[in-house]
């Protein structure tokens, strides 16, 4: 499954390739006058990925939600200018002024006129009608001045940009992905972005393989769905055989030297997730009050570009450091005794991430501000591109760290699997390979350097985001929660390997060649639609049976009275599933299909899928290991819970409100005007500061509210257990406590 998912998806990689947008090395009007210098495009994309790329506005759909998605504003910018130029030569005042006839026609005109496709592949040279040159110099005033003298509505300070050459190039690149959005390939009447985005004045309107490969998509998944419940109602794949055994089996560990040093990772963790959370309410606060904090000019320090990059890396970075932690934790516990030098190893690793963390997130703010030069911002800086902004070095010195993990954590696994020692869990091969691909597949974030065409880095983007974090951190929570119950004598190992072996296969199945769903308007031809759009459905399929994972796990909790001292741990492990119902499952195939991404891409039903699944599945999960570790590090001490259950209710409840209160009605709303008038309309401030709008972007604070003070909790549980406030009594006695290497 994995060979032949893998033989498609680079399959279709090479069609990318061949099909991508071109980039001409010169834009002239049909006078032969530069529209501007040649290399201006590739510098552009270089000047919008230092200033933050993604994270302020988007393109092509990808990115940021705040300021508009620059590629649509800029098309509907010089359609509109265009349209007045003409209406004025025809002794109108503006376009908005002639009759509906007079108007129709020049639509009429102003499609054939975009659509025409005028690049020259031999010459490598782009002819522009005079009224596109003159469009080009009227769109680089305006964002000349917007990005040099701010926006708050866009929450975007002064002082973006610095000279007049930035502007230009970065203009050029903006008028070049906007192009690609408009023009014609060669011998198809669609545009290079499959029509996107929707823009009545241009025509780009859906296609028809975007409707076709929409129903059929539904089809597989209904059908998918329904082969999965016959198929689990008529075998025990899935049906774990429970267990009960009389006594813990961790009652009495004795750490070893390397299980004490993970426990800093958790400490890591934990101050990670409040300063996340920090930045993500200021992030959230800009989208109402652009330019500063309740009346702070904070964004003069820490911009919305700034504060939302550091959101999301962040979250990455404290959601690693718990599964790097809880893998490291168990190694001595699927060996039996210490590796050698396992614990220097486990040190060296913690200063290692945190010095990449604290060294990234500075080399961004350093970015965003100016203060490298040359190409030093790709270096040390900000790359632009969603998920994986950190420079390249620092990208490059994660990636080591995470080989470096899996090195450590294969010391003791791999010994086990090929002595093939007596009572060896059958999931250790599941857990291994897991963890490889965790490793791994990180490094697909290499593959792409500082001039790369953005069609490319879109593809190989994704395979980091989609593959590493979707894909295979999936099939990771999979394995390491059945390995933990299995270990801990909770569940049969032979049931429990053949489960997980299914559950990782269908995951895959649909996972890997369903990344290209995020691909459908990025320059792609229309296979990447249809393999997209038809994969991507099946990785629906799984997630609608959650709810058999989640009220298994529930009844792990109650297999014997001494399992109650995990139940925390269990129920994080039963929210994993419940989000990943809820969030991978509903909120994203509801965006997914391609008629609905259509519209839907890059408006706040996005950040809806992303928030559920990236942190209610991986997130839960982090904190569901870290605690589960923790509780084996002392588990005849019982806990004092109040702090753990406001933790527990608080972040979900708030988590499930800042969803349904604010994500969810501002992006259908944003929906409906996509779909009403154009997709550069439901990213306009014209839109989302209507007083509608601005009152469904405040509900954000009861949810934030509430999820922050479940966070809060949970961090002080967790330091209650170094400062003993988290104990419901003192230290047993040594010498009544068994111990067990």
């Amino acid at each position: 499954v994995i060979a032949a998912s893998f033989s498609v998806l680079g399959w279709v990689g090479t069609e990318i390739y061949r099909h991508k947008p071109p980039v001409p090395r010169e834009v002239v009007d049909e006078s032969g006058r530069a529209v501007f210098s040649p290399g201006d495009i590739e510098a552009g994309q270089n000047v919008w990925q230092a200033l933050g790329g993604m994270e302020l506005g988007s393109v092509w759909g990808h990115g940021a939600y705040v300021a508009p998605d620059w590629t649509a504003d800029w098309l509907h910018r010089e359609l509109v200018f265009v349209l007045d130029a003409w209406a004025k030569a025809d002794k109108a005042e503006s376009y908005a002024a002639l009759p509906s006839e007079r108007q129709a026609a020049l639509r009429q005109r102003l499609e054939t006129a975009f659509r025409t496709n005028r690049f020259d592949a031999a010459t490598g040279r782009l002819t522009l009608p005079s009224v596109r040159a003159e469009a080009f110099r009227a769109n680089l005033e305006h964002y000349a001045d917007v990005f040099t003298n701010g926006r708050a509505a866009y929450a975007m300070p002064k002082g973006i940009l610095t000279g007049a050459d930035q502007a230009r190039q970065l203009c050029a690149f903006f008028f070049w992905s906007s192009w690609a959005a408009s023009t014609a390939r060669p011998g198809s009447s669609n545009t290079y972005t499959n029509n996107w985005p929707h823009e009545p004045l241009v025509g780009n309107r859906p296609t028809g393989a975007a409707v076709v490969w929409t129903g059929v998509s539904i089809i597989m998944l209904l059908s998918g769905i329904c082969a999965m419940v016959w198929f689990y109602a008529g075998s025990d794949y899935g049906q774990l055989k429970k267990l009960a055994p009389t006594g813990d089996p961790l009652m009495g560990l004795k750490l070893t030297a390397s299980q004490k040093m993970t426990l800093p990772y958790f400490g890591v963790a934990a101050a990670l997730i409040l300063v996340q959370i920090l930045a993500g309410v200021i992030t959230a606060h800009y989208g109402v009050e652009g330019d500063g904090f309740y009346g702070v000019p904070l964004s003069r320090w820490l911009p919305y570009v700034v504060t939302r990059t550091w959101h999301v890396q962040i979250g990455l970075f404290w959601i690693a450091t718990t599964w790097l932690a809880a893998g490291l934790f168990i190694a001595p516990l699927i060996l039996g005794r210490e590796p050698k030098g396992q614990a220097l190893g486990v040190g060296v690793l913690l200063a290692a991430l945190v010095v990449i963390v604290v060294g990234s997130l500075t080399g961004e703010w350093m970015s965003v501000f100016h203060k490298f030069t040359g190409a030093q911002w790709f270096w040390w800086g900000h790359q632009g591109y969603e998920y994986t902004d950190l420079g390249r070095v620092w990208q490059l010195g994660l990636f080591a760290g995470l080989l470096i993990w899996f090195g450590l954590v294969a010391r003791a696994v791999l010994p086990v699997l090929i002595e093939r020692r007596p009572g060896s869990s059958q999931l250790l091969g599941l857990f291994a390979v897991s963890a490889a691909a965790i490793a791994g597949f990180y490094g697909a974030g290499l593959a792409w350097g500082q001039h790369t065409h953005l069609s490319m880095v879109e593809y190989w983007r994704w395979w980091v985001v989609h593959l590493w974090v979707e894909g295979f951190f999936e099939v990771f929570a999979t394995v390491v929660i059945a390995f933990l119950f299995a270990r801990m004598g909770l569940v049969d190992d032979a049931s429990a390997a053949k489960s997980t072996l299914l559950a990782a296969t269908i995951y895959l199945a649909g996972g890997i060649i369903g990344t290209l769903h995020h691909l459908y308007f990025s320059g792609t031809p229309t296979v990447a639609l249809a393999f997209g759009s038809v994969f991507s459905a099946l990785e629906v399929v799984p997630l609608a049976l959650m709810g058999y994972e989640a009220w298994d796990h529930m009844r792990v909790s109650r297999a014997a009275p001494w399992v109650a001292a995990y139940k925390w741990p269990i129920y994080f492990f039963v929210a994993v599933a419940f989000w990943n119902m809820i969030g991978a499952g509903l909120f994203g195939f509801m965006i997914n299909p391609p008629i609905a991404l259509y519209y839907m891409q890059g408006l706040n039903t996005t950040p809806l899928h992303g928030h559920a699944a990236l942190f209610g599945v991986y997130g839960m999960l982090g904190i569901g290991l870290m605690l589960f570790c923790l509780r084996a590090v002392d588990v005849e001490r019982p806990w004092k819970e109040g702090l753990l259950r406001v933790g527990f209710w608080g972040m979900n409840a708030g988590l499930l409100m800042m969803c349904v209160l604010s994500l969810l009605p501002v992006g259908l709303m944003q929906t409906l005007a996509s779909v009403d008038h154009g997709y550069w309309y439901a990213r306009s401030a014209d839109f989302l500061q209507t007083p509608l709008m601005t009152t469904l972007r405040w509900m954000r604070v009861p949810g934030d509210t509430v999820f922050a003070l479940g966070a809060f909790a949970l961090v002080a549980f967790v330091a209650g257990l170094v400062g003993g406030w988290s104990y419901k009594d003192k230290r047993p006695e040594a010498a009544a406590r068994p111990e067990r290497a």
